[in-house]
């Protein structure tokens, strides 16, 4: 089994400046190396492992051992108390809307929690709370689903989208994709309240980064043919 210092000297081995730059035009803050995700990979299957070695990861603050964490941890072990701590800690958008978001919405608690952090005042915990909720959808049969509790969100987005903080803006559209795209009762109205909400404006710093408009994305999944198709699972 991998020690914690071991991998942590692996990651500090794998990052370059290059990398490390680009995260940070993108939001992250110190401490990172800069390690491509891609890289990250190469050590998770070591890690997943050693379940204990994940969580200290988490622990660590690094930006990189963070994100290895998420993809290491078994969601169906995790307790919510630590997500809950995991979402406070998170602090730029890749590891709420993804890292948190992903093993939050295939543990146990994903509504719960989804719910929770969707009210909550700090922003990137908001963040994560909609992108749980969307990645919690992108797996669940329709079957499984509150589609009175998501039609309520989806009132939600379309009266105050607009005046919602700027990473949660980002995810509240990536919401209402999500359930027009995977959720085939609520297609007709995800897609009304798309064309309702229009252009979404999020502040995407020094990056190329784009806001998809929400008709339009959902449009072209359909085409796809991929309406309606889950995914087995939204860690990546």
């Amino acid at each position: 089994m991998a020690t914690l210092k071991e991998v942590m000297d692996r990651l500090a081995s794998m990052g370059t400046e290059q990398t490390k730059l680009t995260f940070l035009r993108h939001g992250a803050t110190e401490p990172l190396f800069g390690v491509k995700v891609g890289d990250l990979k190469k050590l998770v299957k070591d890690v997943r492992k050693d379940q204990k070695l994940a969580r200290e990861l988490y622990e660590t603050g690094n930006s990189d051992a963070m994100y290895l964490a998420g993809l290491t941890v078994d969601p169906k072990a995790v307790d919510k108390a630590m997500l809950q701590e995991w979402a406070k800690a998170a602090r730029w958008y890749s590891l709420a809307e993804y890292t948190v978001a992903g093993v939050a919405a295939e543990s146990p608690y994903a509504r719960e929690l989804a719910m929770e952090w969707i009210r909550s005042p700090e922003e990137m915990v908001a963040a994560c709370g909609w992108s749980t909720y969307a990645n919690y959808i992108s797996i669940t049969p329709d079957a499984k689903l509150d589609l009175e509790e998501i039609r309520g969100l989806l009132r939600q987005i379309e009266n105050t989208i607009h005046e919602e903080r700027n990473r949660v803006r980002y995810t509240m559209n990536g919401f209402v994709i999500m359930v027009g795209a995977s959720v085939i009762p609520l297609y007709e109205e995800a897609v009304g309240i798309a064309k309702t909400i229009g252009k979404v404006h999020v502040d995407v710093g020094q990056t190329a980064c784009k806001v998809p408009l929400a008709d339009d994305y959902i449009e072209k999944i359909v085409v796809s043919g991929k309406a309606g198709m889950k995914k087995k699972t939204c860690i990546c």
